[in-house]
């Protein structure tokens, strides 16, 4: 994570939750859609325009990582079967089950003060993630801390054999104590209540039209309300 903020959007702490493995169609067609490449048997694929420079900062986040961590490069490739770079409503990166993919939020992916270093951390947070899934370990809200937990010093892990990361070290311990603190944050209405944020933020990074945006949050608070009735 790049920042400690009690998050709206939070890289890391959002995992895309669905029943089974089974693709939907929109996520058929995103990927069709993606320009790809294969690393080591990993897809790796965006939706973005050319040059595709999100594309290749996670090519090269990936090289970084096979350079300095071997272990948890093979846990990447061996555990996930892909890394898809598009828009993401709730975070800025979060694992998908039904994809078993690392996904990355394009914003995120392409922000000047997000570095390789950062990028490739958290490929290694979200394949923790699916490593653990794997493992038959559930992201129910009972046990997210204790999952979030176990990313984040796989991150740390990863970071001690860079150089000049103390300054990362630094903000993942913070994010260690915080997630401990404060555990609301992973509960099912704090990432309901991101998701429906970030549905509008998304809106208007697209440049919707704001009868649109509106439109949405019209069908949010109708939901709420709904959610809310006796």
């Amino acid at each position: 994570m790049q920042q400690l903020e009690s998050p709206q959007r939070s890289r890391g702490l959002a995992v895309a939750v669905k029943p089974d493995r089974r693709l939907s169609r929109v996520d058929r067609l995103g990927l069709w859609l993606s320009k790809s490449s294969t690393i080591d048997r990993l897809w790796v694929g965006t939706t973005e325009s050319k040059p595709y420079p999100a594309l290749r900062r996670v090519e090269e986040a990936l090289q970084l990582i096979k350079r300095h961590d071997t272990l948890n490069y093979s846990r990447i490739t061996r555990n996930l079967d892909r890394i898809w770079v598009h828009l993401l409503p709730s975070a800025q990166a979060h694992y998908d089950r039904s994809l078993n993919a690392c996904t990355l939020d394009e914003r995120y992916v392409l922000n000047d003060t997000v570095t390789l270093e950062g990028i490739a951390s958290t490929i290694v947070h979200e394949a923790t993630h699916a490593r653990l899934e794997g493992w038959g370990i559930v992201y129910e809200e009972q046990c997210r801390y204790r999952i979030e937990a176990t990313c984040l010093r796989r991150e740390l892990n990863f970071l001690t054999k860079l150089h000049d990361s103390g300054l990362m070290q630094e903000e993942i311990v913070r994010i260690l104590e915080w997630c401990k603190s404060d555990q609301t944050h992973l509960s099912d209405v704090s990432f309901r209540d991101r998701e429906e944020q970030g549905q509008i933020d998304t809106l208007r990074y697209l440049k919707a039209p704001d009868w649109l945006v509106q439109f949405v949050m019209w069908l949010i608070r109708r939901r709420r309300s709904r959610v809310l009735a006796p």
